[in-house]
């Protein structure tokens, strides 16, 4: 069945979405497809499958469900827009709600119908979504699912950088089906042997974002590209309902048929690697974070501080953009822990004292990872005190 799922139209368009989106500009090796991280996360999901069998963990009462869990590894990003998630921070539809008639109607669904039962196709897509009642759902969506294993040393990998060593060996094998203490359902849940295997995912996860996802040069090419596409979206060269539909290089072409001279100039400097340069910046760690979080979920709002920060510094219209990102469960943890004796604690950002501390530092670090910036299209020096006024008086 995993052949056919591949062979269909959705599933081979993420040949040509990037994984990273832009960061390959700053990356070069980071041209990696959404199509080798859907066949990695679903030989993780075989192989987390089988381990989990030949350990007794699943026996006739799982049914169908490790056939819908390979499925839903396969399928989980058939949503994403063109250049990862950037499109998401401007408040389109999250590539879950986008998956959802691409996974329950058409080929993908006549497939899994046919390969698994009437009603895979609906229960795939909850597992996607992370509202799946299955006890493996955990594999799919949660803590230390499957999809993070895999996107953390691809990713690392491919951009040359050292920072997405997991044990994955370990960590599979550590994972368990188990009563959860707080609900009593059965979920997935770790041995505490597998402790240090999820620290290092932590730990990667969090460096991944301090130096590549977050990285200066991705962000100043991440806020151009959503710049670039809501002007696309306001002239209606670009239909926000048909975006998910395209490939990275065929948004770009559709672009093209802007008649802003403000795209047109964000989308040469794009395609020439003439990035916005940085006029400020200053971690989370050193601004009032928790008055500034309209600028990642805000766009009226942000557009208009902008305009008057650009003011304010004398910049042309169009050519600052802020920057603030977003990852509030950078190392969040709700997770099941059997230890040697049989007993079962639960694993939160709280951390288990004695045995894994690294999430109750999660706020510390992503304050360290997290910057706000402004971009501008010509060098430009902009004063803290400056910034902070405009925007705290927007």
């Amino acid at each position: 069945m995993a052949e056919r799922l591949l062979d269909t139209a959705v599933v081979q368009r993420l040949r040509y979405v990037r994984q990273l989106g832009l960061a390959h500009l700053v990356y070069p090796g980071a041209t990696h497809s959404r199509f080798e991280h859907a066949l990695g996360a679903h030989h993780l999901a075989l192989r987390a499958l089988r381990s989990l069998r030949e350990s007794g963990q699943l026996d006739a009462d799982a049914g169908d469900d490790p056939a819908v869990v390979a499925a839903a590894a396969l399928l989980h990003d058939v949503g994403h827009y063109p250049f990862s998630h950037a499109l998401e921070e401007i408040g389109v539809p999250n590539h879950e709600v986008v998956a959802r008639p691409l996974v329950t109607e058409g080929e993908v669904a006549e497939v899994l119908r046919s390969g698994i039962g009437p009603d895979a196709p609906a229960r795939v897509h909850l597992l996607i979504c992370g509202l799946s009642a299955s006890p493996l759902a955990g594999l799919i969506s949660g803590s230390v699912d499957l999809d993070k294993i895999d996107y953390l040393k691809r990713d690392a990998l491919m951009c040359g950088v050292p920072y997405g060593e997991i044990d994955e060996d370990r960590l599979i094998h550590a994972m368990v089906l188990v009563d959860d203490p707080n609900t009593g359902r059965r979920r997935i849940g770790v041995r505490d042997k597998g402790l240090s295997a999820i620290e290092s995912l932590l730990f990667a996860k969090y460096q991944m974002y301090r130096n590549v996802y977050w990285h200066h040069a991705c962000r100043s090419a991440t806020a151009m590209y959503k710049r670039l596409v809501e002007l696309a979206v306001a002239d209606g060269s670009v239909r926000v309902d048909e975006v998910a539909g395209y490939t990275d290089e065929g948004l770009l072409h559709a672009l093209e048929s802007g008649s802003s001279a403000e795209a047109h100039g964000l989308l040469d400097a794009l395609r020439r690697r003439r990035l916005h340069k940085r006029a400020f910046e200053a971690p989370a760690a050193h601004i009032p974070m928790e008055r500034l979080e309209w600028i990642s979920d805000d766009r009226p709002r942000t557009r208009r501080a902008e305009e008057a920060l650009a003011g304010e510094l004398k910049v042309p219209r169009g050519e600052l953009l802020l920057d603030f990102p977003a990852k509030t469960q950078m190392l969040g943890l709700d997770l099941p822990v059997v230890a040697r004796d049989g007993s079962v604690r639960h694993l939160t950002h709280e951390g288990l004292p004695g045995a894994i501390d690294l999430p109750r530092m999660a706020d510390q670090l992503y304050r360290s990872a997290r910057y706000l910036r402004v971009f501008t299209a010509r060098r430009t020096v902009a004063e803290r005190a400056v910034v902070l006024r405009v925007l705290e008086n927007c």
